[in-house]
Formats: structure tokens, C-alpha cells, sequence
């Protein structure tokens, strides 16, 4: 079996609730973050809510990173999804991890879109391909 890509859900905790709340620091940490891994930004957005608290996206031609904050609880909960193989989700972790400046992080990995393919064949990451796997 293989898969078209990962996820990595990540929950950080004990961190800067002065970062979490800023949405300027945040898209700056999450785009800086997602060049670090070589992924390919395509676009992105981030919101501010009030009182306090940050959602946003990076849409790259990988997948995406989204992140909701609670700087209330010093919380932050991240969606980083990359397909293909090129790219590596925990460098973008980690980066987050280092400039929330969390004490005390959880994650796991899921694989996503799990197909069986031929001996010695690898999954293609191309569209006009998904028709030979039933899609």
C-alpha cells in the first residue's frame, strides 16, 4: 500500500499567548515555516478574532497547513497535510514547535489515500493517473 500524502495533526501547548494571539506573527511563522519544508505556497489567509484568537491557511500545491488558536488556554491546534513525497510535514512542526515557543506538544501522522499498487510501481501523484486506481 501507498499513500498520496501525510497529515500530521498537531496540538501545542504551554505556549506564548502573546504570539498565538497575533495574526501578523502567526502568518509570518506559518509561511516561514512551510518555505523551511520546500513546500509551494500558492496563497494564504489568516483571521483575527476578537477578543482574542487566530484561524488560518497556507494553501500550498502540496496540500495545506491551517492553524486555529486559543491563546487564552497558550493552545494552538495545526493541520499539516502534504501529498507526494518531496516535501517533510515535521520540518514545518518543529518550526512552529520553536516560535510558539511550546512546552508541551502531541502529535500523530495519519497516511492519506492509501491505494495498492503493483510490485515495483509507485504511486503517481497526477491526476490523469487516478483513473488507474478507481477514481
Amino acid at each position: 500500500m501507498e499513500a498520496l500524502g501525510r497529515q500530521i495533526l498537531v496540538e501545542f501547548y504551554e505556549c506564548d499567548e502573546n504570539v498565538l494571539n497575533n495574526v501578523a506573527q502567526i502568518e509570518a511563522i506559518l509561511l516561514e515555516g512551510t518555505r523551511l519544508s520546500g513546500a509551494s505556497i500558492i496563497s494564504h489567509k489568516f483571521h483575527k478574532f476578537s477578543p482574542h484568537g487566530v484561524s488560518g491557511m497556507v494553501v500550498i500545491a502540496e496540500s495545506h497547513v491551517a492553524i486555529h488558536t486559543w491563546p487564552e488556554y497558550s493552545y494552538a491546534a495545526v493541520d499539516i497535510f502534504t501529498c507526494g513525497e518531496t516535501i517533510d510535514p515535521w520540518i514545518i512542526q518543529e518550526h512552529l514547535k520553536e516560535k510558539f515557543d511550546s512546552q508541551n506538544t502531541s502529535a500523530m501522522e495519519l497516511k492519506r489515500g492509501m491505494f495498492k499498487v503493483a510490485r515495483g510501481q509507485k504511486l503517481l501523484f497526477k491526476p490523469e493517473n487516478a483513473a488507474r486506481f478507481g477514481n
